[in-house]
């Protein structure tokens, strides 16, 4: 059975964590294929994301080199808000008999009750919580639904204290983005002049 794994996020920009998680997915769930997907018109989110062909840019650099990962740009295509939900279905009627491995953090976990159709994304993949050892202790571990136990698992990921928000922090006030991006991300966002003002 083809076991594919699913991870989408905003990728604004991708970074050493997004890479550490998807490296930690496909060494312990042994995928066959990994899809990363840049969200297009993210309905959860408070600020407008950097435009979709500049996410999709850096996040193809950003997994160039890892074999079995594949950058899918369905969302980034598809016309008003980007629901995973639709893109599951889309996967599950691609391949019918895959298994689908959904890849998360702690906060999505929290937050799905809220997505479209939450309980229909359980049916149709295994929820996998990443795992980021204790960094952050301001919120209280994600704890899956009675209900619902068996269709989340955790995954182990090294302690990488680094988001996106930080990142675009760093670069409005002109600080090294050292070990956080990859380089070929950093040379992308400094020609597109991106991230300029916090």
């Amino acid at each position: 059975m083809r076991r594919i794994g699913i991870f989408g996020g905003a990728f604004d920009p991708p970074h050493a964590a997004h890479s550490a998680l998807v490296r930690a997915a496909m060494g312990d769930l042994k995928l066959d294929e990994l899809r990363v997907i840049p969200t297009g018109y993210a309905w959860h989110k408070a600020r407008p994301l950097s435009p979709p062909q500049h996410r999709l840019a850096m996040t193809r650099l950003a997994f160039a080199d890892m074999p079995g990962v594949l950058v899918d740009d369905r969302e980034t295509r598809r016309e008003g808000p980007s629901y995973t939900v639709d893109t599951l279905r889309e996967l599950r009627s691609q391949w019918p008999d895959a298994e689908l491995f959904l890849l998360m953090g702690e906060d999505q976990a929290r937050a799905l009750p809220s997505w479209r159709a939450w309980q229909e994304i359980l049916q149709l993949a295994i929820i996998y919580v990443a795992d980021r050892g204790d960094w952050n202790k301001s919120k209280p571990r994600f704890v899956a639904p009675k209900v619902y136990e068996s269709r989340f698992k955790r995954l182990q990921m090294p302690h990488l204290p680094v988001s996106a928000t930080d990142i675009r922090t760093r670069i409005a006030t002109h600080q090294s983005l050292e070990d956080l991006v990859f380089e070929s991300v950093a040379r992308y966002i400094d020609h597109h002049h991106l991230y300029q003002t916090a």
